[in-house]
Formats: structure tokens, sequence, C-alpha cells
């Protein structure tokens, strides 16, 4: 992922405060050491509240075997922890990555963790047994959401979910998407089953969502977690060495990469979104999208034309 920091000293200043404790965050030209309350919303089924910067592990945790990468990738596992990081977000999908994120979970304390994998598989045995050997290997007593991933064997696996769910095995039920060819289906699924949790893909360039899913996620109660928040980083392509304009300091905004969440998990069908990463800096900059303020719906708008006349020139 390449992305460039728009403002002077902005990559010094990040680099300084991964070496801090993690209590420290980052204010317009103020470096406080207090800590902050991330900004959370409430999951509709339970208001239960989760943090709105969530964690992915697509690509960037599929390690196994290289003791480097695992290392650094504990300091990031870590750095996510420090600042209040909750739900994250893995499959069967991912390579080794429910393996490597168990081995760091074992050493780091993890007491917010909000455990979200998936079922990746055709038929209900397969399912069942894979969905036993992700909680073996996150070494967890249980997930707090297992979601169907891409839909594949939905209607089978969300008969064995439910069951699960009413024996208190798994707390939530989702299905996911980041295909747009499959959302014509995800909403069908949506529409005639009670999911917990929907996930999909969607950022300030792919608003294609907004349409009919992120509406009925709304209207039936279910919560929304975006993944590819930044287009697996097309959008830092598009405004590399432009500047931020400025008045994103109204919502406490200090790079493009929190300009893109904070547009996300503005939107008020969005629960969280979980960007990935396997670099330091660029979790400590995820996660500092999560305090502060968010854009009201008229800014959002205001992002939208700014991002559309940047990404053109």
């Amino acid at each position: 992922m390449n992305r460039s920091d728009s403002r002077i000293g902005r990559r010094e200043l990040l680099k300084l405060i991964a070496g801090l404790a993690g209590s420290y965050w980052i204010s317009p030209g103020l470096i406080q050491a207090a800590e902050r309350t991330p900004i959370k919303k409430p999951i509709p089924v339970s208001n239960e509240e989760i943090p709105v910067i969530g964690m992915g592990t697509s690509r960037t945790f599929d390690s196994a075997g290289n003791r480097e990468k695992i290392a650094n990738l504990g300091k990031v596992l870590e750095q996510f922890f420090k600042m209040g990081g909750s739900l994250i977000d893995s499959s069967p999908m991912y390579g080794s990555a429910e393996h490597v994120l168990g081995m760091l979970l074992k050493d780091i304390r993890a007491e917010s963790l909000f455990a979200a994998t998936k079922v990746w598989t055709d038929g209900k045995e397969h399912g069942v047994t894979q969905m036993a050997m992700s909680k073996k290997l996150w070494g967890i007593e249980r997930f707090d959401l297992m979601q169907i991933h891409n839909l594949r064997d939905w209607q089978t696996h969300l008969e064995t979910l439910n069951a699960m769910k009413a024996e208190g095995k798994i707390r939530y039920i989702g299905i996911t998407t980041s295909h747009g060819r499959d959302h014509d289906e995800l909403y069908q699924a949506l529409s005639t089953h009670p999911f917990d949790f929907v996930q999909m893909s969607y950022n300030i360039r792919d608003r294609a969502v907004e349409e009919k899913l992120l509406p009925l996620a709304r209207d039936r109660g279910i919560a929304v977690i975006v993944n590819r928040p930044f287009a697996r980083g097309n959008l830092f392509r598009l405004v590399k060495e432009k500047p931020l304009p400025d008045w994103v300091d109204e919502f406490e905004c200090n790079s493009w990469g929190q300009f893109f969440l904070k547009y996300i998990v503005s939107h008020p069908a969005v629960t969280c979104t979980i960007p990935a990463t396997s670099k330091t800096h660029h979790m400590l900059d995820n996660m500092s999208a999560g305090f502060g303020k968010l854009p009201n719906k008229e800014t959002r708008k205001e992002m939208e034309k700014t991002f559309e006349q940047l990404s053109r020139g």
C-alpha cells in the first residue's frame, strides 16, 4: 500500500508517536498524554457498542514461517489494542492468517477482543469442521461473530449458525461479500433471513451499496462491516502528493487515510470498517480515525466532491 502523508512533518510525527506509550494521541498541533474514548456504534440487534475502526487480516497476516514478519505483526496488534481496538476479522480463505493471529493473541492482553471469522466451504459437515479448526487456531472459547464468506453455500451454513447461536456457541451471525456481482443475491438473503451482521465493500470511490444494500441493512437492523476501505490501496494512488483541504480540521482529520475511513464510518448505516495493515505507523493512523469527530451529511458531500476533483487531476 502506498500512503503519502500530506502535511509537513506528518510522517515524522507518526514515527514519534508510534514509539511512545499507547495512551498518546494526536490532536491538531498538539500531543497530549491522555487517553481518549474511541468512537463506538451500537450493534442494532443488541445495542452492544463496538469501535468504528476494526482490523482486517486479509493478506497482511498470511505470514506463517516468517519470524521477522510475525514479530512485526505482534507490534501492529499491540498498537491496535492500545488504541482501543476490538473487532478483528479473519477467514480460512486468508492462508495462514488465523494461525498467525492465534499465535500472537497468546502473548497480548486482548480483553476487548471481538473475534470475527468466516465459514468458507461447501456442505454442513465441512462447515462445522472448518469452524472448529478456526476456533482452535485462534485459541478462543467462542467467536463473537461467525460470517458466511462470499455467500458460499449460505443456506446450508445459515441453518448451522442459527443452531450454534441458539446453543450459545457463537454470539452473532453474519454474511459477507466483496464482489459487486453478488449484490443481488446478498440483497435477497438479507431481505428474507434475520442476519445480525453483513459485510461488504464500500469506500468514497465505490458507493454502489448506498443505493440498496446500506438502506436495507439500516431498515432491518443489521450491523454493517465495511471491507476494502482503501480499495486495496488504489485510493492513495489517486491522491498521492495532493494536499488535504484545510476544512478537514473540523472533524479532526490529519491524513488521507483518516479522510477515507472517517467518510465510511460516518455513514448512518455503517457500524465499523476493517482496514488491514502490516505497518505500525499505518495502524496508528487507521486507529486515529476512530477518535474525535465524524463528518456530517453536508461535509460528506464536500468530501465526495473534493475527492472526485483531485482524483481526476
